[in-house]
């Protein structure tokens, strides 16, 4: 994991808040909590010190458990479907109503 650049030099500082996800998104307060962190103890202690906040962050960006748990239940739709456990009407959920957003 790069939380900082391998060459620092002034057009490293003034581009590095290029990247954020402080604006129109769902992760902004954990990225300014785990920064916060990370500024209190510096880079190499504070990933050992901060480890929790550095994990929340990056499943809120990559939401990897999300998309393991998607798949997981999708294959366990199938396999029930595969063996007979589900009819053809109910292989998947029924969709919402059209009004119903």
């Amino acid at each position: 994991m790069s939380l900082g650049p391998f060459f620092r030099s002034p057009f490293t500082d003034l581009t590095g808040c290029v990247i954020n996800h402080q604006q129109y998104d769902k992760c902004g307060e954990l990225e300014m909590d785990m920064m916060d962190c990370l500024e209190a103890y510096g880079l190499e202690r504070g990933k050992r010190k901060c480890a929790d906040l550095i994990s929340d962050f990056q499943e809120c960006v990559g939401m990897k458990k999300q998309l393991l748990r998607f798949h997981t239940m999708r294959m366990e739709r199938h396999r029930q479907w595969f063996k007979g456990e589900r009819s053809n009407e109910e292989h998947y959920a029924p969709p919402p109503r059209v009004d119903a957003y």
